[in-house]
């Protein structure tokens, strides 16, 4: 798939600068830098502020003293390196506690509300990323994908899953490391299938409880252990739905934040179209014909409204319709 990595929260070719995570010299190097900056979270949330050119916004970059950053509740973690080489750091800033909290959805699937942080440049705010993915620029969207996802992955792991004793973070935030038993840990990625299935002309959709009214979307599921891609894809299509799948192909891969997964866009072509949804896994599913999936895209159809822009079954099935897939 010729444009795979035009996908949301991919293709920005960013410098992770993981040969310095271990070097102490080289990163006090780094920090030292009058360029240096560092890109905050609150609950998951990355500033943003108007980026000037209509609906863009843009990952505020604050400099390593910004008052801010004094409401830091753990130690800064590498992102990479930007521009002539300036580090750039992801600062969680959750130990802010804004007023006016209470009745605010936080911690929803979606949480529209904002935070106004009073230290914080003009404009700048803390949005849910989900709402604003669309909206950034890739390398923006990139940086404050792996920064959610690390600080996420850190929250939950405060403790060496093999003796148990307190661990700590390591390697620039990449790593915990346990004194206790020596153990090291690494940021988990779990890795899930969403499929493309089709029939000829049509597509297979379906939706889970709990999601918007309406909103269809691709089949998904985690890989299991000792499993292909492949096989995830046949398996998790019969075990929702009982159709039956035959050649599977690669088509695209997608960091998906939330918590953290990546998300492995497959194409997989359909030798049955007989459905039976297990309600245990979905709620519904059917199949739907190019032009009415045009209809679907263009807000024209009552029935079905499509996957989230910035999902990869939203780029996927867009790029179905275009007969861009190879």
């Amino acid at each position: 798939m010729k444009d795979a990595e035009t996908v949301t929260f991919g293709g920005s070719a960013l410098d992770r600068a993981a040969e310095i995570r271990g070097d102490a010299d080289a990163l006090a190097s780094l920090r030292a830098r009058p360029d240096a900056r560092a890109a905050a979270l609150w609950r998951g949330k990355p500033l943003v502020a108007d980026a000037g050119d209509g609906d863009g916004l843009s990952l505020v970059r604050l400099p390593l003293d910004h008052p801010m950053l004094a409401d830091a509740r753990a130690d800064p973690i590498l992102l990479g390196r930007e521009g002539d080489g300036a580090g750039l750091w992801s600062v969680d800033v959750s130990a802010w506690s804004p007023d006016g909290l209470e009745g605010a959805p936080l911690g929803a699937f979606f949480d529209p509300s904002e935070q106004w942080h009073p230290a914080a440049p003009a404009g700048a705010r803390f949005a849910e990323l989900r709402a604003v993915m669309t909206r950034l620029a890739p390398r923006d969207a990139e940086l404050a994908a792996t920064a959610r996802a690390l600080f996420t992955w850190h929250d939950g792991h405060g403790f060496c899953a093999r003796c148990g004793a307190a661990d700590a973070p390591a390697m620039a935030g990449w790593q915990r490391s346990c004194a206790a038993c020596g153990r090291h840990h690494f940021p988990r990625t779990d890795p899930v299938v969403i499929m493309l299935i089709t029939h000829g002309d049509r597509v297979l959709l379906g939706r889970s409880p709990g999601w918007p009214p309406g909103m269809y979307s691709l089949l998904a599921g985690f890989v299991e252990p000792g499993e292909t891609l492949e096989a995830a894809v046949r398996r998790e299509v019969r075990e929702e739905t009982s159709v039956p799948v035959g050649p599977v192909s690669y088509l695209a891969s997608q960091p998906w934040p939330f918590p953290a997964s990546l998300m492995i866009g497959c194409r997989g072509e359909a030798t049955g179209t007989d459905i039976a949804v297990d309600p245990a896994e979905i709620e519904d599913a059917l199949w739907v014909g190019r032009d009415r999936l045009a209809g679907i895209f263009a807000g024209r159809d009552t029935a079905i409204t499509p996957a989230r822009p910035g999902a990869i079954a939203h780029f996927l099935l867009w790029n179905w319709l275009a007969d861009r897939l190879d």
